[in-house]
């Protein structure tokens, strides 16, 4: 590494992806390789290291580095005076009642203690965001971050008993892009660090094919044991990471859930307006529709938070060369891509066979064609097909 790890660490907002690729340095390379590499100390990375084996990715997060002993402390006694004072004249100021009765702290200490006490109103302000980052994401490049993401679907009310009575699955894969919203989802029976590699690998390949540029995209997870990843006896790392090819993977730290506000998002309305309202008859009927749901999100859907557009009308402003079949990439059963041995393997069709439809025409053709008979509005410029007609679902997968 060019740059010291020092010098690194205090211009990161965040050190905690710094760190752990530091640990995971230490525990393949050595303590001493890692630290000439990082341009650090020995006892840097024993500390961190020795850290992560205790408490696990929480041991990388920075510790308070407040003092243990405040020898300026309000004593105790005043403490209680001055929460007495407050009970009783609740319409004095801090500023007052220091002066009325010569207390011996600062009206910042007075505060700071009725807050603690909970006898501090907060003062009604208009609402506002303590960080909106929606500004600061509509700079970022189409394809410059995924985030992905899991949801169970057994805490679903309507969906699970028709997900015990045809076998659906109980997981959800979700990964979006986060500029344009784009939306890629596949279902399995469980959690799994080979689903998870197969979901990736789909996607990875897709965009591909469809002229994005690999090595310019983030993959954004959490920790979860799925994504996680390994390595092999040679170092090199398996598990969903290694799908990811040329990519980057960025993990967050532990408990930052808002670090995923985007997919999240998407896991709340895909509750709300497929799960919470849809009716499936079999596992067939279950792709169908969650194919035809993802056709309306990308496709169709506005977006209030981004000028009321649809993630491919964003995509075609930014990007107007890029294929309509960047949105086209249907959901599959990931369980079928598993082989027995725990492994996988990605064949070249998704899964079991495209029904051919009563006319020739291509998988793109079809799902354009029944997202505008479904929702009677034109998607874009480049496809409006003559004489549309409704097509049926199962016509698109089985």
């Amino acid at each position: 590494m060019s740059t010291a790890y020092f010098v690194l660490i205090r211009e990161m907002r965040d050190a905690y992806n710094h760190r752990l690729r530091l640990v995971q340095s230490a525990r393949q390379r050595g303590v001493k390789p890692t630290a000439r590499l990082f341009q650090t100390t020995v006892p840097t990375v024993r500390k961190w290291l020795r850290r992560y084996q205790q408490q696990g990715p929480r041991g990388l997060i920075e510790h308070s580095r407040a003092p243990h002993h405040q020898p300026g402390k309000t004593p105790a006694d005043v403490e209680q005076q001055v929460v007495a004072l407050r009970q009783r004249l609740f319409t004095f100021g801090a500023r007052r009642l220091i002066r009325e009765f010569d207390l011996p702290l600062s009206h910042r200490a007075l505060e700071r203690i009725w807050r603690q006490h909970g006898l501090l109103k907060k003062r009604q302000r208009k609402y506002q965001r303590k960080q909106d980052l929606a500004h600061i994401k509509a700079t970022w490049r189409v394809f410059q971050q995924i985030s992905a993401d899991t949801k169970d679907l057994n805490d679903i009310p309507r969906y699970w008993p028709q997900a015990q009575v045809f076998d659906l699955p109980a997981v959800e894969y979700t990964a979006r892009e986060v500029r344009s919203g784009l939306l890629f989802w596949a279902f399995a029976q469980r959690r799994s660090a080979a689903a998870s590699s197969v979901f990736a690998a789909r996607i990875q390949q897709h965009l591909d094919r469809c002229g994005i540029s690999l090595r310019d995209l983030v993959w954004q997870t959490d920790n979860g044991s799925e994504f996680i990843g390994g390595h092999d006896r040679r170092g090199h790392p398996t598990g969903f990471p290694s799908a990811l090819g040329d990519s980057q993977h960025v993990r967050i730290p532990p408990a930052a859930h808002t670090f995923q506000s985007d997919v999240e998002t998407v896991h709340r309305l895909v509750e709300d307006e497929f799960f919470d309202l849809e009716s499936f008859s079999s596992r067939g009927d279950f792709l169908a529709k969650a194919f035809t749901y993802q056709l309306y999100f990308n496709l169709v859907r506005p977006n209030t938070h981004k000028q009321n557009l649809s993630p491919w009308q964003i995509v075609e402003q930014l990007q107007p060369r890029w294929p309509l079949h960047l949105c086209l990439l249907p959901p599959v059963f990931l369980d079928y891509y598993l082989n027995d041995s725990g492994g996988y393997d990605v064949p070249r069709l998704p899964y079991g066979r495209v029904a051919p439809p009563t006319r020739a025409l291509g998988l793109e053709e079809i799902a354009v064609a029944y997202a505008i008979c479904k929702t009677g509005r034109a998607i874009g410029a480049r496809f409006r097909p003559s004489g549309c007609r409704d097509v049926a679902p199962s016509c698109i997968l089985e």
